[in-house]
């Protein structure tokens, strides 16, 4: 291994990343390796080179109660399918990954705006939904509630606050048909950090929350970063469905979008009270997205911080009781 990457690494990281590249390259010479920073999933990840080759190291973070045991199965899927970078070697037990690096470049490039973006998102979502059938996982409903549950006993809030929202998630729960006959392969997380441009094509990457579910989940998350005005979501849908949506699923859609906004609304919220306690905050109001990223460019919100994490929540936490667009959200943060 390259000598600066010795100094850069733990001992346990050393030892993993050293195993996983003999067994994916044997006594081929490492030339360079760079830890390249993580992500909203706690892995870390490094950037090494083979000879003139380029491949991302991928260490899963620390173990959660909550962790899908089928990642790794839904990763290989989904690399086989041409969705997922090529993997090189998989270690379960130790949750290390190779796979290829993609130079990524800015969604904001990709060839003819954000129409043509919209269909390239369709199209690979419906490409995921095509592939061999990821295993079962949790239905996602009772994902939602255990997160929601979550959040509601770190006294993040005041007694009382966030009755209405536990309401409706109840009143959605029971007006929602989960058919698990009809699950399909699923990414759960299509959101613009794990969706790369290499200046030809898109990458899926973060495959930590994939597992078969229902086929609207993805539809559901999609449009809020990709395609957040009408029109551009009819063009997401129209070229995952490959047809206009009609009534039925338009319905089926709301219903759905509103569980993945409570699911952020919570991801957000959980991580606020990780780092900050119990806050019992009496104040559930949410401020817009241009209010929100004028706040940032003011330096008054730190992005990553424990505020900024509390107020996005909140903000998707507002989507899911009104069904408005959090739209850029992603972009905000």
């Amino acid at each position: 291994m390259a000598a600066d990457a010795v100094d850069a690494l733990s001992d346990e990281h050393r030892e993993l990343v050293r195993a996983a590249l003999d067994a994916a390259f044997g006594s081929s010479r490492v030339d360079s390796i760079a830890f390249i920073g993580g992500g909203a999933s706690g892995a870390f990840p490094f950037r090494v080179e083979v000879g003139r080759q380029r491949y991302l190291v991928r260490l899963e973070g620390r173990a959660s109660p909550l962790r899908n045991p089928h990642q790794y199965e839904s990763m290989r899927i989904a690399s086989a399918a041409g969705i997922a970078p090529k993997l090189h070697h998989v270690d379960e037990a130790n949750r290390v990954a190779i796979m290829d690096f993609v130079d990524e470049r800015p969604l904001s490039t990709f060839p003819d705006g954000p129409t043509a973006l919209s269909h390239a998102v369709g199209t690979i979502l419906g490409r995921v939904q095509g592939t061999p059938t990821f295993p079962a996982f949790v239905e996602y409903p009772e994902i939602v509630a255990r997160l929601w549950r979550w959040v509601c006993q770190t006294g993040l809030f005041a007694p009382g606050v966030l009755g209405p929202d536990t309401e409706h998630l109840a009143r959605l729960r029971e007006t929602y048909v989960w058919d698990t006959t009809t699950s399909v392969s699923s990414h759960n997380d299509l959101v613009p950090r794990n969706v790369l441009f290499d200046g030809q094509r898109l990458w899926l990457i973060d495959w930590e929350s994939a597992y078969r579910n229902d086929p609207l989940v993805d539809v559901a998350i999609a449009p809020d970063s990709f395609a957040p005005a009408p029109d551009l979501e009819q063009v997401l849908l129209r070229a995952w469905f490959g047809q206009r949506a009609d009534s039925s699923i338009s319905d089926r859609l709301a219903k759905v979008r509103a569980l993945t906004r409570l699911y952020y609304a919570g991801v957000f919220l959980s991580a606020s009270a990780a780092a900050s306690g119990a806050l019992a905050d009496h104040d559930i109001s949410a401020p817009t997205v241009p209010v929100f990223r004028r706040a940032i460019l003011n330096r008054e919100i730190t992005v990553g911080s424990p505020k900024a994490k509390h107020i996005l929540g909140k903000m998707y936490l507002s989507s899911f009781m009104t069904d408005e667009i959090p739209s850029g959200l992603d972009a905000a943060v």
